[in-house]
């Protein structure tokens, strides 16, 4: 299992476009999702991590390889608006 954090993550929308990201990199991919966290979970079925991390960025985001999930994420930051307007 992958593990990116991805601050610039804030609604919906971005978890769609993430995801599909995901998915065209690596279609058996199973991608899941922690908004509240921003993290993006992937059991890669044939990507490696940097290939991911392309993908997540060509889509428009950050993301950045976390060596281990912690067991609790911590609660993101305060943020005025969101990529949907």
């Amino acid at each position: 299992m992958l593990t990116f954090e991805v601050n610039d993550m804030t609604c919906g929308r971005c978890v769609a476009a993430i995801t599909r990201a995901v998915q065209a990199a690596d279609p058996r991919a199973r991608v899941e999702v922690d908004l509240p966290g921003r993290r993006v979970h992937v059991d890669a079925a044939g990507a490696d991590a940097d290939r991911l991390s392309a993908a997540i960025s060509a889509a428009g985001y950050t993301p950045r390889a976390l060596e281990e999930a912690p067991a609790v994420a911590p609660a993101p930051a305060a943020r005025r608006g969101c990529c949907c307007g």
